[in-house]
């Protein structure tokens, strides 16, 4: 790539288009280059350069919530799993043939959320996954605001370690349980987004037999806030 600025017309162009355009400039030149400054500088409210977010580790493939409406962000942990780490052999699944995976769900804790949070929903989802629509492996609804934790495994089968209340869905396995990541070996990083979203109402609306896209189609207008922990993964060829 040349070290010249590009035409003023190109990056307003790569601006307006969006994070993809904006990460492909800055992938293309790097995040100091003067060409990506100017698209940053021209891009329009909302849009974000991945250089720039604030403790987020920012995956190259899509990114499943920058084509919602933009929300805070608060404090979520997990004494499991980290941002931008692998998930660990036990968070991933045996199920669906991953080398020691054990399918237990991660521990999970919050805070920050916003006062006027009434419920969460705790998922994780894979965007890359070969499906042209990505995977829900774990979905959690009507979570009371009273909770800011899940320890580890409560997504296990008929677990009682989900508070009162809380509704599992079945996600994209058809089964009511969390299913860890299972990366089709040669298929590259996956990037699992385990995220916890507040929202303004106490239930979310849905019945058990609802996926995880239904669920998101109905919670987008009452989601507040959001957080989300990223854990590229990858499972290699033998």
């Amino acid at each position: 790539m040349s070290s010249g600025r590009f035409p003023h017309r190109t990056v307003r162009a790569l601006a307006v288009s969006g994070c993809a355009g904006l990460l492909a400039l800055t992938a293309a030149c790097g995040a100091g280059h003067p060409a990506a400054k100017q698209a940053a500088a021209a891009a329009p409210a909302g849009v974000v350069l991945a250089a720039d977010a604030r403790d987020t580790h920012h995956a190259p493939g899509p990114n499943p919530y920058e084509y919602l409406p933009h929300v805070p962000s608060f404090d979520v942990d997990s004494t499991t799993v980290k941002n931008g780490r692998p998930l660990p052999a036990a968070q991933q699944s045996g199920l669906f043939g991953a080398p020691g995976g054990k399918d237990i769900s991660p521990e999970l804790s919050w805070s920050g959320f916003p006062k006027a949070t009434k419920s969460f929903v705790v998922t994780m989802y894979d965007p890359q996954a070969p499906t042209g629509s990505g995977f829900w492996h774990w979905v959690v609804a009507d979570i009371p605001a009273g909770t800011t934790s899940l320890p580890l495994n409560a997504g296990a089968p008929n677990s009682t370690a989900l508070p009162a209340g809380a509704l599992e869905l079945g996600g994209d396995a058809g089964m009511h349980r969390y299913i860890g990541g299972a990366p089709p070996k040669g298929s590259g990083k996956h990037y699992y987004y385990i995220t916890v979203t507040a929202l303004d109402v106490p239930k979310s609306g849905v019945g058990a037999d609802a996926g995880g896209a239904f669920l998101g189609f109905n919670i987008t207008g009452h989601t507040i806030a959001r957080a989300t922990i990223i854990c590229p993964t990858e499972l290699k060829q033998p």
